[in-house]
């Protein structure tokens, strides 16, 4: 690093150069750890007083009395480093969308204030510059949250003068009385779902659809009082259905016959409905005929069906070996057993269709078993995942550690210090190794 005289005639390092980002790339400045080489940073006089070396000159940021110079740089050079950890948590929450863009301005302008401040020893000039990034990531988060507020009231108008446009279009248009009426009332249901929309807007939106909802109504009651005169004619064809359903209901033909009746089914339901105190009766005749042919086509059907009861036998015994099949003792074995399974499976062939659903679901539950093992075992071993605890634990070892010396020192608030962030390390560790044995 480059180094400049202050005025005391003191070396300290120059100003930190943050490196050039591009027009819109907004990358981050890099904070260096300063653990590692924390003399870089500052000193520890002979009378134990400790100083951090910034653009600005140097500064001092304490007193160091329990042990040596390079523990007390140490030491000093810890604390910068969790504030640079803390700093990029920041900063890692916002790019995720996990953090509050508010709370993280706050606590990053809190930072901030207290850095000139900060007992730590470490490139105070690049922390800065990395805070300042966060405060204007978090700044432009809070402008997005407000411009998407905006946004949704805007939608909450448009989406509301859509549905009364839609209300208005059906209220003229629409003959089709019972999806338009089922319409008119699901645009009902999602129109008090909408919010956001100011009060006179809201009221002269909501003139709008109900106008449009009355307009609706009274056409289609004039529809209705011409209806019964249609009522008589669709009886008599409901009568024209029923002579020919009744006249196949014999019928051993069963693929045509089959589908003539759908055919009727089809025109049985276009023909409308017939007066209220005979459209029951019609049906049930229509309906009774159906029954008897589609009755017969069923027993015969099931004397073919009978020729698939011995492969039901033989896929039920394969089921019973596949079923005692464990993926969690030995999963190699438990997919070569598998595979065998599904060969043997597929070279019995058909069972009787009532068969068919509850046979594949049964060997399908055992696929699924012996896959989601496989799965499991791959997310357990993730060397990532456990790289992750591993460090966690490790920092949570070192503040226990410098507790545990600042105690043995007689310094009760440095150990103290140091066990606050112990237990925030190990809450942290605790997520990452929950996070290992949910995989």
């Amino acid at each position: 690093m480059a180094e400049q005289n202050t005025p005391n005639g003191s070396d300290v390092p120059a100003p930190h150069q943050v490196p050039h980002t591009p027009a819109g790339a907004h990358a981050a400045p890099a904070v260096p750890p300063a653990e590692p080489h924390p003399d870089r940073w500052g000193r520890i006089d002979e009378d134990g007083a400790v100083f951090v070396r910034t653009s600005d000159g140097e500064r001092q940021v304490g007193v160091w009395q329990a042990g040596s110079a390079e523990e007390g740089l140490t030491h000093f050079a810890r604390r910068f480093d969790d504030l640079r950890t803390e700093v990029e948590l920041l900063e890692t929450r916002l790019t995720s969308g996990a953090g509050d863009p508010k709370q993280a301005l706050a606590s990053a302008s809190q930072l901030r204030d207290g850095l000139a401040d900060a007992a730590v020893v470490g490139d105070i000039d690049a922390l800065k510059a990395r805070i300042e990034h966060v405060i204007g990531h978090a700044e432009r988060a809070l402008s997005e949250v407000k411009q998407e507020k905006e946004q949704a009231r805007a939608a909450a108008v448009g989406r509301k003068q859509a549905l009364a446009e839609e209300a208005e279009h059906i209220a003229a248009e629409s003959t089709q009385w019972k999806a338009a009426g089922d319409r008119l009332r699901a645009i009902l249901d999602e129109w008090k779902t909408i919010k956001g929309v100011d009060r006179k807007t809201d009221d002269e939106l909501w003139r709008r659809f109900s106008k449009a909802r009355e307009a609706f109504n009274r056409r289609r009651g004039s529809h209705f009082a011409e209806l019964d005169k249609q009522r008589a004619a669709a009886k008599r064809r409901k009568e024209e259905l029923i002579a020919e359903a009744e006249s196949m209901a014999g019928s051993t033909d069963w693929g045509p016959t089959a589908g003539r009746y759908k055919e009727l089914m089809v025109e049985w339901k276009a023909a409308g409905r017939a007066p209220k105190d005979t459209d029951e009766a019609l049906w049930q005749r229509f309906r009774a005929a159906q029954d008897a042919f589609f009755a017969a086509r069923s027993a015969a059907f099931s004397e073919r069906d009978a020729e698939f009861a011995d492969n039901a036998a033989r896929k039920e015994e394969l089921l019973a070996e596949a079923e005692k099949i464990d993926a969690a003792a030995n999963l190699e074995a438990a997919k070569s057993q598998l595979r065998k399974i599904q060969e043997r499976w597929d070279e019995i062939g058909k069972v009787p269709r009532e068969r068919i659903r509850e046979l594949d679901g049964r060997l399908k539950a055992v696929q699924d078993s012996v896959r989601a093992a496989e799965e499991s075992k791959w997310r357990r071993t993730d060397p990532e995942a456990q790289a992750r605890a591993a460090q966690f634990r490790e920092r949570v070892e070192q503040f226990e550690s410098q507790a545990a010396k600042a105690r043995a020192a007689g310094d009760e608030r440095r150990a103290k210090q140091a066990e606050e962030q112990a237990a925030q390390w190990r809450e942290w560790l605790e997520a990452a190794e929950a996070a290992v044995a949910d995989r």
